[in-house]
């Protein structure tokens, strides 16, 4: 991969010196088990980005949660954790709209000046390191989960369900 092929995600952590390790894997795999099985890496560590928005209260700023890839999202916990009275997925055609991405390529190293609250599940808390999207279909990024934090502003929540 050479820098014409970068993403806007590895130019945003290599200008501010955060290390990363690159996964390349087919475009048609669109979700973290996927992309586990693929390159062999262990499924606790590749998250998934959803797209949340808040019902009650309208007009709260879209969300980005990341979870581990084989857990649901609870919305319950995901509204007493960002105040809200209810929240609720965003539609696919709706997530793409309000990032620009496509789904299966949606990254908050992407979208870091983009309005978005971002968010990432407890779990994390005890990972050293975690996979996340680079921001298109195919390509995935390895970096420290305290780097993922310090470059998206994310804040901790309480936000898995169960494995579906």
């Amino acid at each position: 991969m050479g820098p014409a092929d970068k993403t806007l995600s590895m130019r945003a952590l290599e200008a501010r010196g955060i290390p990363y390790r690159v996964y390349l894997f087919p475009e048609s795999i669109l979700d973290a088990v996927g992309v586990a099985s693929h390159t062999g890496l262990p499924l606790e560590i590749v998250y998934k980005t959803l797209v949340v928005l808040a019902v009650d209260p309208p007009g709260k700023k879209p969300m980005l949660i990341m979870v581990r890839g084989d857990r649901s999202l609870d919305l319950k916990k995901v509204a007493r954790g960002v105040s809200a009275k209810k929240v609720r997925m965003a539609h696919h055609a709706e997530a793409e709209r309000l990032t620009g991405l496509k789904v299966g390529g949606i990254s908050a190293l992407v979208l870091l000046s983009r309005g978005f609250s971002v968010f990432l599940d407890q779990e994390a808390r005890t990972l050293e390191e975690v996979v996340v999207s680079a921001g298109m279909r195919g390509i995935d990024l390895a970096l420290r989960v305290s780097d993922l934090v310090a470059v998206t502003q994310a804040q901790w929540i309480e936000a898995a369900g169960e494995t579906p």
